[in-house]
């Protein structure tokens, strides 16, 4: 029977204690999240128990009474991601196109570096000149010109009428846009700069466009990465607090479906009443608008992998 020399004994060894270790770090991980869920769903019992289902669509946030309800919250923060992503994505995937294709080589990397120093901009400070800035260049000239054109579009016009305060659902949904292109932007322009040179030369030789040697080569080859980029800027939007904070408006009162009228999201709500809760109802009700918002960022996080998986799945099907 042969004898393991010292060399192979010590890489064995290695191996075991690095395999050990890295389990270790994905289990405490995984331990991390279920104590989380454990806390907020035990946090939230109280709520839960005395609103059941109904919280999810009643429209009543009334501390002195005791009275709560989360669609106001999830209102906000689901049309403030909506709007962010609306305006996001075209731009992220315009300054991607720039950067990759055809920005001059002089400008890429300033232009580069210049659009991921935005993503490292505290919060607060996008809300400050949020507030005190762009609102009132916003309430000014912007929301009137919505107003006047946008709005007397049937149907479309519901969403663009009402008193021009700078404040607002749209206001808080731009910034949060302004605040999740460099994310996306940047995740974009990686995987587009993946792309195969010897692809593009070739579409390019064939007399194709630039922009259809973008939609026809680069997006098929680089979905999986798009797709993963527009992920990770909605959950930058589902979870910013500060931005949203300053210009939503904070209101919980529904009076209609205009983006311009004063809201209030999930995150902003939690921030700002937390820590005036002093009812035990009370409490337990900003816990469960926390655990819907886990729930949703569990919902859009899935449903991404799906997407990605399939797209995965399709890969080399299509000629």
């Amino acid at each position: 029977m042969s004898q393991e020399s010292p060399s192979a004994l010590r890489h064995r060894v290695g191996d075991l204690v690095f395999f050990n270790l890295t389990r270790f770090f994905a289990v405490v991980t995984l331990l991390l999240l279920a104590g989380i869920i454990v806390s907020l769903i035990h946090g939230a019992l109280p709520a839960i128990d005395k609103f059941g289902l109904s919280f999810l669509w009643t429209a009543e946030w009334n501390p002195p009474m005791d009275r709560f309800g989360a669609l106001i919250p999830i209102y906000g923060t689901l049309a403030t991601s909506l709007v962010a992503l609306v305006i996001a994505v075209p731009v992220s995937f315009g300054i991607a196109l720039f950067l990759t294709e055809l920005a001059p080589p002089w400008l890429r990397r300033p232009l580069g570096i210049a659009i991921e120093l935005l993503a490292g901009i505290p919060s607060i400070v996008y809300g400050m000149w949020g507030l005190l800035v762009f609102a009132p260049i916003f309430a000014e000239y912007v929301q009137p010109a919505l107003a006047s054109t946008v709005g007397k579009v049937p149907l479309l016009g519901a969403l663009f009428q009402g008193a021009p305060m700078g404040i607002g659902i749209l206001s808080a949904g731009i910034i949060l846009a302004v605040m999740t292109i460099p994310f996306i932007a940047s995740v974009m322009r990686d995987v587009f700069e993946i792309t195969p040179p010897m692809l593009k030369e070739s579409a390019y030789a064939l007399g194709s466009t630039t922009w259809e040697v973008v939609w026809n080569v680069v997006l098929p080859y680089t979905k999986i990465g798009v797709v993963g980029g527009i992920m990770l800027g909605l959950g930058r939007a589902l979870g910013e607090t500060m931005a949203v904070t300053f210009l939503i408006g904070n209101m919980n009162f529904f009076n209609g479906i205009s983006l311009f009228l004063p809201g209030n999201s999930i995150a902003s709500a939690l921030a700002n009443e937390f820590a005036e809760a002093e009812s035990e109802i009370y409490t337990a009700s900003l816990i469960e608008l926390g655990l819907i918002l886990f729930v949703i960022t569990l919902i859009v996080l899935t449903l991404s992998k799906i997407l990605l998986n399939r797209l995965s799945a399709q890969e080399g099907t299509s000629s």
